[in-house]
């Protein structure tokens, strides 16, 4: 019997005191912690790398446990307390962990060994972060001895290793996109059951507390979402719960038809007491934003649907089976807005918008383009069978998803442009600060989440941000309102970069067209590539779609000078400081640029040279 961990009464736990008493230059970790600012983020990027090596290690030792212990017998093994339960038991008793945490971890040791060996690589290399593990694991399940389990293993894992950051949104669309486009059908199928099972609980909680849920479709749940945030938001600054608890009180209120105010008790405030039906009655319309594409929209052909339908015929090779279908897939990308007109607390009418078409050289996205050289390298491998949508702060759902909501009703589909080669307007007319709503829609498209590395705020739910400083008096000397020059940011990070020291910059990808490259630099100088996964991983058509210039965007003319008014103060010029900092963070872009030029990426011209950029 091994004695390890075994010791006298009060004796320190193996393991812990090895650990710390390990040569720390041997394993490559600073000798102190008393380091620069960039000393501590160097050692925490290669401790992150560090903890998912170990964690490859340790999901290793787990997966040869399952195959000494259980792959035998696993099969045939019938008993209550089967091998597997008892191999957990002994992971369990190892680590002092329930028997529940480990068999899931199990779970994920067996899954990435069998389903995902690609990506337990990507793990090991430090590519992915352990935290992701579980979303792959999990979003996974349905490929599980599929003819097509391999390619999504491939795919997933060759989209981790692009440069870039990833988010557990991001990850867990990237997952889903894979999974559902390759066999609409046992998506299909398992959103039915999931309709079907679809349930309200109550659930008795601590401290006098209980929880109330349901399980209901993704744009009926944002829906929900929308109403009782809406409401809740009828409070002065002054109230004293937060939003959550504001939230909860909304909600309650909107099921007892019952009066919702501020609690502030403040004599002037004006949400003393608010209307929760009148308020539902007389808000404006609520949007749910979808974005897809018109394959998807028209669905797969027959001959591809009947293939993915066939016995032991791959699913996803039915796309290469017809060159048209190949080739239809590029022709545009659609938004679609589920539109809630609120009419009363009990009724509400549900209209969908979606706008459709991309201009028509848009015909040819990198991996559907048409002719015969694409339809032969198709055919060498299978292709994705259907197409995806994106909810907004809901992820990616089926392209029969998708076709459920277009065909309802009260459906409308709006085009996203005319159809035509004309460039659609990027900003107002009389403002050319603003964005169009064309352009508006695209950047949140092809954003999806807020931009910072690791957040996962929906575009929708956020800013447009001007990545360079927009300079009103001088427009010409960039940060223009263009699709290049605007990113989605959430309200946080856009305070962030506005008022600190953090610095970003995004500009065309010279490999790429359509696509851009994006870069977050730290106020010590260490800088971070942006989200590797986007809409344009999505729906490749969103690269072809264009917008034409600002207005005056390549004149100089200074402003008219105003006549100042008798009496009124001397105008004043921005505050230095605001100068010196726009200047700064100008200076540490052309630095990046020129960094990742000695890399290979060609930088695009400086921004203080006159427009185009």
């Amino acid at each position: 019997m091994s004695g390890r961990g075994v010791g006298a009464v009060n004796a320190p736990q193996v393991g812990g005191v090895a650990w710390a008493t390990r040569d720390h230059a041997a394993l490559g970790l600073p000798v102190s912690f008393d380091l620069p600012v960039d000393g501590h983020l160097d050692a925490l990027a290669d401790l992150a790398a560090g903890a998912a090596y170990l964690e490859w290690r340790r999901y290793r030792h787990v997966a040869a446990l399952h195959t000494d212990l259980v792959l035998a017998e696993e099969d045939r093994d019938e008993r209550a307390v089967d091998a597997f339960a008892q191999c957990a038991a002994r992971i369990a008793t190892a680590l002092s962990v329930s028997q529940y945490v480990a068999e899931r971890i199990l779970d994920n040791a067996v899954a990435l060994r069998d389903r995902l060996p690609r990506v337990f690589e990507c793990l090991r290399d430090g590519v992915v972060s352990p935290s992701h593990i579980r979303t792959i694991v999990s979003r996974t399940e349905l490929i599980h001895g599929r003819s097509y389990q391999g390619l999504v293993d491939a795919d997933i894992a060759a989209a981790l290793r692009k440069p870039g950051t990833w988010s557990t949104g991001r990850v867990r669309d990237l997952c889903d996109q894979m999974v559902y486009r390759r066999d609409p059908d046992a998506v299909r199928e398992r959103r039915d059951d999931a309709l079907k099972g679809r349930c309200f609980f109550t659930e008795a909680g601590l401290d006098g507390m209980a929880t109330v849920g349901a399980t209901m479709s993704a744009e009926q749940a944002a829906i929900v979402a929308r109403v009782v945030e809406r409401l809740a938001a009828q409070v002065c600054r002054h109230d004293s719960r937060t939003k959550t608890a504001r939230a909860s009180d909304a909600l309650f209120a909107l099921v007892k038809h019952a009066p919702f105010g501020c609690d502030c008790a403040r004599p002037d405030c004006t949400f003393t007491v608010v209307d929760a039906d009148e308020v539902a009655a007389n808000a404006a319309r609520i949007v749910i934003h979808v974005v897809t594409d018109t394959s998807t929209l028209t669905g797969p052909a027959p001959a591809a649907e009947a293939a993915a339908g066939e016995p032991g015929q791959p699913a996803a090779h039915a796309r290469t089976q017809d060159a048209g279908t190949t080739a239809v897939a590029a022709e545009g990308v659609a938004v679609e807005e589920v539109v809630v007109e609120e009419q009363s607390a009990d009724t509400v009418a549900a209209e969908a918008v979606s706008t459709d078409e991309v201009p028509a050289e848009a015909t040819a996205p990198e991996d559907a383009a048409m002719g015969e050289a694409a339809v032969e390298a198709i055919a060498e491998g299978p292709e994705l069978v259907d197409g995806v949508g994106y909810i907004a702060g809901l992820g990616i759902v089926s392209g029969a998803h998708i076709r459920d909501l277009a065909a309802d009703p009260a459906t409308l589909i709006r085009p996203l442009g005319d159809g035509t080669d004309t460039p659609l307007p990027a900003t107002q007319p009389a403002d050319p600060y603003r964005p169009s709503a064309a352009l508006d829609t695209y950047i949140r498209a092809r954003d999806q989440y807020c931009t910072w590395p690791g957040c996962t705020t929906p575009a929708w739910d956020g800013d447009l941000d001007h990545i360079t400083e927009y300079d009103h008096r001088h427009p010409e000397r960039g940060g223009q309102t263009t699709a290049t020059g605007l990113g989605a940011k959430c309200r946080f990070h856009h305070l962030l970069k506005t008022f600190g020291d953090f610095v970003d910059d995004q500009y065309p990808d010279p490999d790429n067209p359509g696509r851009i490259i994006r870069t977050f630099t730290i106020p010590e100088g260490r800088t971070v590539l942006g989200p590797a996964y986007t809409g344009h991983d999505t729906h490749p058509g969103l690269d072809m779609i264009v917008f034409g210039d600002p207005p005056d965007a390549g004149k100089k003319t200074p402003p008219t000078p105003r006549t100042p008014t008798p009496g009124e103060p001397e105008p004043t010029r921005p505050a230095p400081r605001t100068e010196q900092k726009h200047a700064r963070r100008r200076q540490e872009r052309n630095r990046n640029r020129l960094r990742n030029a000695l890399n290979g990426v060609a930088p695009p011209l400086a921004e203080d040279t006159p427009p185009p950029f």
